[in-house]
């Protein structure tokens, strides 16, 4: 790494770094909560390697992976970017991630494409909840991964402090590479535990000197500490024996087993970083301690009707197979997709097979068919720099490909296969919207299909009961992003509107009720007469129509009218215009003429009998009652609970999930959590999830219903 011998950069601005073999690619995704520096370390990166003249600032909005207009505005990332450059022949692709929690869909896709990941966190700020849920997300698969402590020339930074907060947080096998020098409230250098060497950054260029005898014991404490972490990682038995006997293991060895430890996900080192210090110390680690593609797992693939497909490798050679990991749509430049190449090589104009997704529910249609590749691009920012072709292993920005979006499959047209997508987390944060003009509502369909392709995590809604466009966000700031996009991107303005959530009605008692429709205008006329008797269901009962008719007062054909006479009335609601549930009706009597009875004049009179009931006994509102099940961390779980019940919710229980979480389950009225998604992040610092499902319609409670209802 960074202790040996440091090559020079090689990569060029304006021109795009190639790779022609897996083995000479890094795929890295940066991982960290909002503010923690992750953008400013790529600028340093690009820098360090020439590909960039100078590293911009979030401040200014002139960073390279920040170049949206959102992201400028807010100064902070919403989009996932990919940052190629070149180190030492190696192609390395840095994933530049959004570091809050709205924008999860876009970190997903990011640990998705990439085969390690730098979790970036700020000397002066520590660790985050959703930056440890990552970390044990990476874990699960298996990713290798390393941490970067950056801002250490921050007036607030304790390096030592948040090294701790690390080794507390991420567990076993995180230890420090380096140790920062600060002298003055600047950064001047590192110094390096296996070399023992301080690499002084204070003229602007790294040289390399003897720390001096005042960091003697802190240099002994780190370095032992590291030296027993790597070799416990060991594949060679013999090296703690040797190492405990006092015998001076050699700094290569040590070194050889640190790349190997880390490459396969053993050890995590820590990297430290600042202003104008650190950058070529995490290239060497990109370049020589990461895996490449070919050391990673293949995700699972299928044939397109399910069958499990084995034998598929990272190879140029292989059958192709690639994923859309990112769809952007410009109204002028047109739909452009961020793809990953798995197998195979990728080269324009050639015909691929797309394969869906089955996200149907959030808008997105499964599909299967072929399309031509445009040409291919390596995204730098704004600027896109053509590439002949794209390696197993490699990413590349492909050009209009018209029905391919985000988790897609591309594979060859002769052997269609479909890989399995990856985890997105559901939308639960619901946003009615309508459009503000005439000409916005004509636009306004066509600019939601375009934002549904590029967003896995948005989920779009026409409610056929309250007849309005809901957008399902993961929360206040995706819907705020999502809306500046329609206007800004695609021109279409609309407003929010309140939220309505549809209600039910039902009998509050029983009665019996005559409908009649006699109408005797000469010629043909209308006579039907029915009696019904009318009682309320138990919750979930749903409808039951009963035919107690005797003596063929009602001939036998015009029975089904008036059941669909009820019913239609049933869905149209008898008084605040909601479906009615939970209801039996009975009918038990009627008469009927030999020339004016039809099938429509006994329609009519079910439901004028249906209207008669309910103006004889009281009808009732009912609401929605979902089940929620809340994961939040240990010491949130009173907040919650008292939260859940403050909104009319009935707890039911909690249980232990994993270590240091609850999952705490609850009955809750839908109508006290449209916001929750917003609620529940503030109350638990953004590391509490929910799921909801549709239980039952209950009674709303009588001091609600003038407001509901009007």
């Amino acid at each position: 790494m960074a202790e040996k011998a440091t090559g020079g950069a090689v990569g060029a601005a304006g021109r795009a770094p190639t790779a022609d073999r897996p083995d000479m690619v890094r795929n890295v995704v940066l991982v960290g909560h909002s503010g923690a520096g992750k953008t400013t370390l790529v600028e340093a990166l690009l820098a360090a390697t020439r590909t960039i003249q100078r590293p911009g600032r979030v401040e200014d909005g002139t960073t390279v992976s920040d170049f949206d207009e959102v992201e400028m505005r807010q100064q902070r990332s919403v989009n996932l970017a990919v940052a190629p450059m070149l180190h030492n022949e190696i192609k390395i692709n840095l994933l530049d991630t959004p570091g809050y929690a709205d924008f999860v869909g876009d970190l997903r896709a990011g640990l998705r494409a990439a085969d390690a990941a730098l979790f970036v966190v700020s000397a002066s700020e520590g660790v985050d909840g959703l930056t440890r849920m990552l970390w044990e997300e990476c874990a699960t698969v298996g990713m290798p991964r390393a941490v970067v402590i950056t801002k250490n020339d921050h007036q607030r930074a304790d390096f030592e402090e948040v090294l701790t907060a690390c080794q507390d947080v991420f567990g076993e096998g995180v230890a420090p590479l380096y140790l920062p020098v600060v002298t003055n409230g600047r950064l001047n250098g590192l110094i390096g535990l296996l070399s023992q060497k301080f690499y002084n950054y204070a003229t602007g260029t790294r040289t390399e000197n003897d720390p001096g005898p005042s960091y003697q014991d802190q240099i002994e404490a780190y370095r032992g500490a590291l030296i027993e972490g790597i070799i416990q990682e060991s594949e060679d038995e013999s090296l703690m024996d040797r190492y405990l006997s006092g015998e001076e293991i050699d700094t290569k060895v040590l070194i050889d087993d640190l790349e190997k430890a880390v490459a396969r996900g053993g050890f995590y080192p820590v990297l430290v970083t600042g202003t104008g210090v650190g950058a070529q110390e995490v290239l060497e680690l990109i370049t020589q301690g990461f895996p490449s593609p070919i050391e990673h797992p293949m995700p699972e693939i299928t044939s397109i009707d399910g069958r499990p497909v084995s034998g598929i490798v990272c190879d140029p050679d292989g059958p192709l197979v690639a994923e859309v990991v990112k769809t952007t749509s410009d109204p002028y430049v047109g739909r452009i997709s961020l793809v990953r190449v798995f197998s195979g090589t990728l080269r324009p104009d050639m015909t691929v097979h797309v394969s869906g997704h089955g996200l149907t529910d959030r808008g997105h249609e499964d599909h299967d068919v072929d399309e031509r590749i445009g040409a291919l691009s390596s995204p730098l920012g704004k600027l896109q720099r053509a590439a002949a072709k794209c390696v197993a292993g490699d990413i590349v920005a492909v050009a209009k490909l018209s029905r391919a979006e985000t988790g897609d499959t591309l594979s060859d047209k002769e052997q269609p296969l479909l890989m399995t997508p990856w985890t997105m987390p559901e939308p639960l944060l619901p946003v009615a919207i309508q459009p503000r003009s005439k000409a916005d509502d004509d636009k306004l369909s066509q600019a939601l299909q375009r934002l549904v392709a590029e967003d896995p995590t948005l989920r779009l809604e026409n409610n056929a009961e309250t007849r309005q466009l809901v957008l399902w966000c993961m929360g206040e700031a995706h819907a705020d992003v999502l809306l500046d996009r329609l206007s800004k991107r695609h021109g279409v303005e609309v407003e929010k509107v309140e939220l309505r959530v549809p209600l039910r009605e039902t009998f509050g008692g029983k009665c019996q009720a005559l409908g009649r429709n006699v109408k005797q205008t000469g010629g043909h006329g209308q006579f039907a007469i029915c009696h019904l008797e009318v009682e309320p269901l138990p919750s979930g009962g749903g409808f039951e129509f009963v035919d107690k008719i005797v003596g063929g007062v009602v001939p036998r054909q015009f029975i089904p009218s008036v059941e669909k006479g009820v019913r239609t009335q049933m869905q149209r609601g008898v008084v605040a215009g909601y479906p009615m549930v939970d209801v039996r009706v009975t009918l038990y009597d009627g008469k009927a003429h030999s020339v004016d009875s039809s099938d429509m004049a006994f329609q009519i009179a079910g439901a004028l009998a249906l209207k008669e009931a309910a103006a004889k006994v009281p009808t009732l509102l009912l609401e929605p009652v979902d089940e929620v099940a809340v994961l939040v961390a240990d010491d949130h779980v009173g907040s919650v609970m008292s939260d859940l019940s403050s909104r009319r919710g009935r707890v039911l229980g909690t249980e232990p999930v994993g270590v240091g979480r609850t999952l705490v389950r609850a009955e809750v009225p839908e109508l006290e959590i449209t916001r929750y998604a917003i609620d529940l992040r503030s109350m638990s610092h953004g590391t509490g999830t929910f799921q909801r499902t549709f239980l039952r319609y209950e009674p709303l409670p009588a001091h609600l219903v003038d407001k509901v209802a009007g």
